[in-house]
C-alpha cells in the first residue's frame, strides 16, 4: 500500500528542519572530519576516515529523501467545515469495551510517533475513524481481532482533555 502524501504543518516544518540540519551543519562538519582523517595517511586503516565516508553516504542518502518528499508532501490545514467529524490532524478521544481512553492525532505517514499519541492516516485505526463524529461506534481489526471503541471528543487546535 502506497503512504499518502498528507503533512501537517508541524510535521512538514520538522522534516525540513532536519534537511537543513543535516545540509549546513551535520555535513560539513562531518566533510571536514574526513579531510582531516585522509590527511593522515592510510586510509585502508584509518577509522575516523573509513567511518566518516560512511556517515556522509547517510547523511546524502537521508538528505535526497527528505529533498524528494518534501517536493511529494502536501500540507493539511483543517478547515472550518471539518469540525465535529474526524479528518486528518483531528485530536481524537475514544473509549473502548473496558473503559480504557485513548487520545490519537491523525497525521502523515512522516510524521507519526506513537508515544506522543500521532497515528498515521494510512493505519487501520485512523482509517476508522475518518468522517466519525461523537458518540459513533467504531470497529478496528487488529491483530488480536475486531475490537469496538466510542468516539468521545473531537478537536483540531489541541488534544482533548
Amino acid at each position: 500500500m502506497a503512504k499518502s502524501n498528507y503533512i501537517t504543518r508541524e510535521g512538514w516544518q520538522a522534516l525540513d528542519d532536519e534537511l537543513k540540519f543535516l545540509w549546513k551543519d551535520e555535513r560539513p562538519k562531518v566533510t571536514r572530519a574526513v579531510s582531516e582523517a585522509a590527511a593522515l595517511g592510510d586510509r585502508s586503516e584509518n577509522a575516523e576516515y573509513i567511518y566518516g565516508k560512511k556517515r556522509l553516504r547517510e547523511i546524502d542518502r537521508r538528505v535526497r529523501f527528505l529533498m524528494k518528499r518534501l517536493e511529494d508532501l502536501t500540507i493539511v490545514y483543517p478547515e472550518k467545515q471539518q469540525e465535529g467529524k474526524v479528518f486528518f490532524g483531528a485530536w481524537v478521544q475514544i473509549i473502548d469495551e473496558d473503559d480504557k481512553r485513548f487520545t490519537y492525532r491523525i497525521v502523515g505517514p512522516d510524521e507519526w510517533n506513537v508515544k506522543k499519541g500521532e497515528i498515521s492516516v494510512d493505519s487501520p485505526m485512523a482509517r476508522a475513524l475518518i468522517g466519525k463524529q461523537v458518540d459513533d461506534e467504531v470497529v478496528v481489526r487488529t491483530p488480536e481481532g475486531e475490537k469496538v471503541f466510542d468516539v468521545l471528543a473531537i478537536n483540531y487546535k489541541q488534544a482533548p482533555a
